[in-house]
């Protein structure tokens, strides 16, 4: 009856120790110790020129953070790195303007971030002639 006993106490501990590491698991500790959940972000303002590395600054209440940022240099700056596009392909060359356009419909708004649904963009025609082959060098010269 003793070891009975005992077996069934054992288990009760074991038991009550899995819950209570079940529940740590559960809740959900943020890193920073903020309880704030509607943050604003800025825009990412990089730390010198018009792009590279940086920060963007968030306000949740009268609470303020900076979080570390990267604006590519090759970006396309009109409509900000914060907004993702999906685009199409290029259209043809227009003989008028001598530019080609494509499209782009708004994929993701990162940092709640302001963006257009559709973009378009131009560049200007290619007066290259692309060659479809080149031959490779030392091969085919026996």
């Amino acid at each position: 009856m003793q070891v009975q006993g005992l077996l069934l106490l054992l288990a009760l501990i074991l038991l009550a120790a899995t819950a209570e590491a079940g529940k740590n698991k559960k809740e959900k500790v943020k890193k920073d110790g903020s309880e704030c959940e509607d943050w604003r972000w800025g825009p990412c303002v990089p730390n010198s020129k018009d792009c590279g590395l940086g920060y963007r600054e968030g306000t949740c209440k009268d609470e303020s953070k900076k979080l570390k940022c990267k604006i590519p240099c090759n970006w396309k700056k009109k409509f900000g790195a914060d907004c993702k596009y999906k685009f199409e392909s290029w259209g043809g060359c227009s003989a008028q303007t001598g530019v080609k356009t494509r499209s782009g419909v708004l994929k993701k708004a990162l940092y709640n971030a302001q963006c257009e649904e559709i973009v378009y963009v131009t560049k200007p025609c290619s007066s290259k002639i692309k060659s479809k082959s080149k031959a490779k060098k030392g091969k085919g010269k026996d």
